[in-house]
């Protein structure tokens, strides 16, 4: 008999870990901290000058109805060539979108450095107008340095 509790109050502290530990995790969605992440993907020579492609994706908990950022192009040698901005235009929640921006006059291998300045546009319904920028992740795959 006596083993017979034992084995119920395993069972039932089993039991019980697992519906708090079910009922502890969350979605993805609701855990993750908001983001904004901006990648550059790729520089490519193009028939104009220089392609960037970047892979942006909204974890703000919102859509964004605009999104666009000022760009500073910095050559090897540190010197500012080219302020920009790029429009990445609505970006759903949760989804990941693809945006290229043909640079003329801008040769790719002499790039040293991109850097995001700053949010020109950042709105949607619920989004401060600052969040672009607070959550701004940034990554990159180009042989440029790309960042805040």
């Amino acid at each position: 008999m006596k083993g017979v509790r034992v084995f119920l109050r395993s069972l039932i502290a089993a039991a019980v870990i697992g519906i708090v530990s079910a009922s502890a995790q969350e979605t993805p969605s609701t855990t993750a901290d908001p983001s904004l992440t901006v990648e550059l993907n790729a520089l490519q020579a193009s028939e104009r000058g220089c392609r960037f492609t970047f892979v942006v994706t909204n974890r703000l908990g919102a859509e964004l109805s605009n999104a666009a950022f000022e760009l500073v192009l910095f050559d090897k040698a540190g010197m500012v060539s080219r302020i920009t901005v790029v429009d990445f235009k609505d970006l759903p929640e949760g989804k990941t979108k693809v945006r290229q921006f043909d640079f003329s006059g801008v040769d790719c291998t002499k790039l040293g450095r991109i850097l995001v300045n700053d949010a020109t546009q950042c709105a949607g319904d619920g989004i401060e107008p600052k969040a672009c920028v607070r959550y701004l992740k940034t990554l990159n795959r180009s042989e440029a340095e790309f960042g805040v």
